[in-house]
């Protein structure tokens, strides 16, 4: 009599397996689907993408959407001692002058754009550099991740803002040299939370599964640990972003973002509007107010978005 004996399962499919049933692997585009679904569900995901999705396209379409260019000041004629145009009070300009003539709607369109550049650039380089400590330090361990996080250390004793005021006034100012500031500032966040994340998946069943076939520590870092420890360092850029702005404006406001005066960007324009606050106050309220929706938008947008991929609360 003969006896049916089960299908030979390889190091592959017993891999797959054990991933299935760590509850990773929930079929093609699950765990994404099941994220996207409870963003479509959450009110605040909504309001903070739509305001994300603004600024973002005012930034792109600058060039079409400001009546002016960048730098012109077609309103210098307009501009006295005593008196700046408010909005309203010109009709070729809707939201009045600064006191170098320049359009204030068209500067507010510009500086989108800036913030936006300074804000992606400064979020990916402290991305990159703090993903690259992270991953040594969780994949190798030991001294390795004792030095590593010592100096991740270091930095974080220092205040993101000072530090990134530090780096600035040292490189000098140039826009390339806060971008670097801001993202520098940001690298231990980025590096201690991968770190921590690929830790708490290196404990994981299908990780002791693989070592057991005798995968390597490459392999089983590359494809499975860090694929899955990933999520919270996504959703960390999307809230550092709303901190990249706001850092961004800080700078510029105090004289380290580089360009001529009249240059547009919402921290400098907060900068130049202290001495008209009794006769202009709308020329420090409009760039503050851009400044504060901009970053309540990726807040709210990071917030929803760390909530759907949390998996204590997927399963509800």
């Amino acid at each position: 009599m003969s006896v049916a004996l089960p299908p030979a399962q390889g190091p592959e499919t017993i891999d797959t397996v054990a991933i299935a049933q760590a509850g990773l692997k929930e079929g093609p585009g699950g765990f994404w689907r099941d994220v996207f679904r409870r963003l479509r569900r959450n009110p605040t995901a909504w309001i903070g993408a739509a305001i994300v999705l603004v600024f973002i396209l005012v930034a792109i379409l600058a060039p079409l959407l400001a009546p002016y260019p960048e730098t012109a000041l077609p309103g210098a004629k307009n501009i006295t001692p005593t008196h700046i145009p408010g909005p309203g009070e010109l009709p070729e300009f809707p939201l009045g002058l600064d006191r170098f003539g320049g359009d204030v709607l068209s500067k507010l369109i510009w500086g989108a754009q800036a913030s936006l550049l300074v804000g992606v650039v400064s979020t990916t380089l402290g991305l990159i550099g703090g993903m690259l400590l992270g991953l040594l330090a969780g994949t190798f361990g030991g001294w390795v991740d004792t030095i590593i996080m010592r100096f991740v250390d270091i930095i974080l004793s220092v205040p993101n803002l000072l530090l990134a005021v530090s780096i600035a006034a040292i490189l000098g100012q140039t826009p390339f040299a806060v971008m670097i500031a801001i993202g520098a500032s940001s690298v231990p966040i980025f590096a201690r939370l991968l770190r921590a994340s690929m830790l708490q998946q290196r404990s994981s069943d299908y990780v002791l599964s693989a070592q057991t076939l005798g995968l390597g520590r490459g392999r089983i870092t590359m494809s499975h640990v860090l694929p899955n420890a990933i999520g919270p360092v996504i959703v960390q850029g999307t809230l550092t972003l709303a901190t990249a702005v706001i850092d961004a404006a800080a700078l510029s406001f105090l004289g380290l973002g580089g360009g001529r005066p009249e240059t547009a960007e919402w921290g400098r324009m907060l900068t130049y509007a202290q001495n008209e606050l009794a006769i202009a106050p709308q020329l420090a309220f409009l760039p503050g107010i851009c400044i504060a929706v901009t970053a309540l938008g990726f807040t709210l947008f990071g917030e929803a978005l760390r909530e759907a991929m949390d998996p204590r609360t997927r399963a509800r």
